[in-house]
């Protein structure tokens, strides 16, 4: 059994949807479809999702949403009536969204009802033209499939018995359709998964009904071993660990949300990254281990909007319980941190800028000074973080000195090093405008030499 999961560039149009009809009925094994929201079709498009969250904010706002309405309804007529199905299917649609509107919920309910409901409706929409052409396939909601989920607005975290529960639709003889993003609490309210939520959705439910591979279809024909958009032609990856692919996801590749991996990664089940415009290719697997092929990095990551928090106190080594009181200090402000490198007097705190705003940054400056009796403290901003990733770099000599030489090479000055635990990343922060060229010489060294 395969589940296969369709991103929204493979769903955003009617024409796509017959790509996707077609690669399910080409593979008797296809038995779970998880589609997500419709996705741009040109680069001026608008998502269907962005639509949804203009509509929920213009409301909340007391303006008017009529407009993004119209948005919202016109694109799903345009596929419903290019693939010949009925027009009920926009009147459902139409009354979900009002249903959603008119609710008593909570403002935040109310917005994670309204993001759902692309997801949903392009499920609806593709189970009913898989019908019509023939096929034994049926939409199944997320609550009559069994994912459950914990009371966590826009964040959800699956539970452990919807696992047992999802199992069951092995049984079932139809194609299912289901909407990735979203689950249910026990109490019957919906909740979304963080956004990019559908990557989410397929892994639990590739994992419930211990499939034998998870597909995962999308626009590309593989991942890259760095961003195309940085280096020209990268070279494709055929392999991956999920360890691996956990690491560049969290990094910056956009191919998966970097929680997407973790129910089938614990279940063990293969994933391959699959082309929706190229289905014979071979894509790329991701899997519990691999064969090294000699070069012990298999892919570079990179990512801009990062500061660093520096607090400098002498005989900091000494001092009991220093690390927490300062993380705590930012936990009080809801501000999670990157990393934490740190030296005997020193310590430094990597954290995502967009979660300081001024405010906070007063607050915490304030406090670490007056709390900590800090000697010196300082924010340094607009940092890049760019992570090589690669399971050989634990046995491979000389990781570290090629990937130093790489940055002395571009004449970049590295801000930070951090290797993981885990001794599958290495990670640099640079200044923002050395990114690029820091990660062209990055490749250089170790897939071009």
């Amino acid at each position: 059994m395969k589940v296969v999961k369709f991103g929204g560039s493979s769903v955003a149009s009617a024409e796509q949807l017959e790509k996707v009809a077609n690669i399910i009925k080409a593979d008797k094994e296809r038995k779970i479809v998880v589609v997500s929201a419709p996705g741009k079709r040109f680069k001026e498009d608008e998502k269907v999702t962005d639509l949804l969250i203009e509509l929920g904010e213009a409301f909340l706002d007391g303006k008017d949403y009529q407009n993004a309405m119209n948005k919202i309804v016109n694109r799903f007529s345009d596929i419903t009536t290019a693939l010949g199905l009925d027009d009920m299917l926009l009147r459902v649609i139409q009354d979900d969204i009002a249903s959603v509107v008119a609710s008593d919920q909570a403002n935040e309910l109310k917005m994670d009802a309204l993001k759902a409901i692309g997801e949903d409706s392009l499920a609806k929409v593709f189970g009913a033209y898989l019908a019509s052409t023939g096929t034994n396939a049926t939409y199944i909601n997320p609550r009559d499939a069994g994912i459950f989920v914990s009371d966590q607005p826009g964040n959800a975290q699956i539970l452990e018995e919807s696992f047992e529960k999802l199992y069951q639709l092995r049984n079932r003889d139809e194609i299912l359709v289901i909407p990735g993003f979203f689950g249910y609490t026990k109490q019957g309210t919906l909740m979304t998964f963080p956004r990019g939520g559908s990557d989410i959705t397929g892994s639990i439910v590739a994992a419930g009904v211990k499939a034998d591979l998870y597909e995962n279809f999308t626009d590309v024909d593989s991942v890259f071993c760095v961003n195309p958009t940085i280096v020209k032609q990268p070279k494709e990856i055929t392999t991956l660990t999920y360890r691996e692919m956990r690491e560049l996801s969290y990094a910056g590749f956009s191919v998966f949300h970097d929680e997407a991996l973790i129910p089938a990664f614990k279940a063990k089940i293969p994933v391959c990254i699959k082309n929706t415009n190229n289905p014979s290719a071979s894509g790329t697997m991701i899997v519990s281990e691999r064969k090294l092929n000699g070069n012990p990095v298999v892919g570079i990551a990179s990512d801009t909007g990062f500061i660093s928090l520096y607090i400098s106190k002498y005989l900091m080594n000494r001092e009991i319980g220093f690390g927490r009181r300062l993380l705590n200090i930012l936990e009080d402000e809801h501000i999670s941190f990157e990393h934490a490198p740190s030296g005997i007097d020193d310590m430094t705190v990597i954290l995502r800028e967009s979660q300081l705003t001024p405010e906070k940054e007063e607050r915490i400056m304030s406090r670490i000074k007056e709390e900590l009796k800090a000697d010196t403290i300082s924010i340094e901003r607009d940092l890049a973080m760019i992570m090589i990733v690669g399971e050989g770099m634990n046995s491979a000599v000389g990781v570290a000195k090629n990937a130093t030489a790489a940055f002395a090479n571009a004449n970049i000055n590295i801000e930070m090093i951090n290797q993981g635990s885990s001794e599958v990343s290495v990670m640099f922060g640079v200044k923002s405008s050395n990114l690029e060229p820091a990660v062209r010489s990055l490749y250089d060294m170790f897939f071009n030499q």
